[in-house]
């Protein structure tokens, strides 16, 4: 049974709108925080979550003197969902951000990603430059690295049995709606050291995954990947770049964070030796302490 949600602890006296934005031909769920004057920063989050996987990290950055939207990106939560498998190709997906900079009358952000998000993020600086004053991206390599890697590395090809998996039509998201998301649940629980997810938390996520269309949105973000491929201009990232990188990542392995950084002009690597894939979760404090750093330059 669900209970009633409410106010994050962690968001407890932050002034903070949920906004819904047209940008891009999609509406967006957006909450924002912080001064309209102040520099923008935009969070990106990534599968399977929703704008609540940094709800950690807003208050620090809005006390540090920014200005933040955190979307739900395009068929998560309460966003559009447009039909079909294009509308969530990448190229769609940075569109989106750049129109929601520009929706907050800036012309560009500090862009930082986590998971998806921060696909999303290295697709940004590369083929929109103009719009990313820094980046931040937390556990996810530089799509070139990430090529290069799941071609010859066996063990990564191993460990993104998953993304293959979604391929299929109809079956993931219905695996994911059994029980109640039993199954996604068990995928962020096991990720995290026990007691780091609450079942308020989990409340929320499984409210979040039942709007109509949700899951199968979701999954179509893996499934634009193969199917629309469209490499970015360029492969060097030219705005400072700060990648924290849980080391216990069950889904990536860890020689393509320093490769990542390679890439980088002017690039920056945060190892946390001891957490995984949601390191943001297991070390919010320290990850937001971080982009703080990173962000005042």
């Amino acid at each position: 049974m669900q209970t009633r949600l409410r106010t994050p602890p962690a968001l407890a006296g932050v002034d903070v709108d949920h906004e819904f934005r047209e940008v891009n031909g999609v509406g967006l769920h957006v909450v924002a925080a912080g001064d309209p004057a102040d520099p923008l920063v935009v969070l990106l989050h990534g599968f399977p979550e929703f704008w609540y996987g940094w709800h950690r990290q807003i208050a620090p950055l809005v006390a540090a003197g920014y200005r933040v939207l955190v979307p739900d990106q395009r068929g998560y939560n309460r966003s559009g969902k447009p039909a079909g498998v294009r509308p969530y190709r990448l190229t769609e997906l940075s569109r989106d951000v750049v129109e929601l900079i520009r929706s907050d009358g800036y012309e560009s952000a500090h862009i930082v990603g986590h998971d998806w998000g921060a696909f999303v993020a290295w697709d940004l600086a590369l083929r929109h430059p103009e719009r990313v004053d820094r980046l931040g991206v937390v556990n996810v390599p530089h799509p070139t690295v990430f090529r290069r890697t799941l071609l010859r590395n066996r063990e990564q090809l191993r460990r993104s049995w998953y993304a293959f998996a979604f391929q299929l039509p109809f079956v993931p998201e219905w695996a994911a709606a059994r029980d109640d998301f039993s199954l996604w649940v068990r995928l962020l629980a096991g990720s995290v050291p026990d007691g780091t997810f609450t079942e308020a938390d989990f409340d929320r996520y499984r409210r979040a995954w039942s709007h109509p269309r949700t899951a199968r949105s979701m999954i179509n973000w893996y499934r634009a990947v193969p199917r629309y491929p469209r490499l970015p201009p360029r492969e060097r990232v030219t705005a400072p770049t700060l990648i924290v990188w849980g080391e216990q990542d069950e889904a990536l392995v860890p020689e393509m964070a320093p490769e990542s950084r390679s890439y980088c002009d002017d690039g920056r690597l945060e190892r946390f030796p001891n957490a995984g894939h949601f390191v943001t979760h297991e070390r919010p404090d320290a990850v937001a302490d971080l982009l703080v750093d990173h962000l005042d330059g």
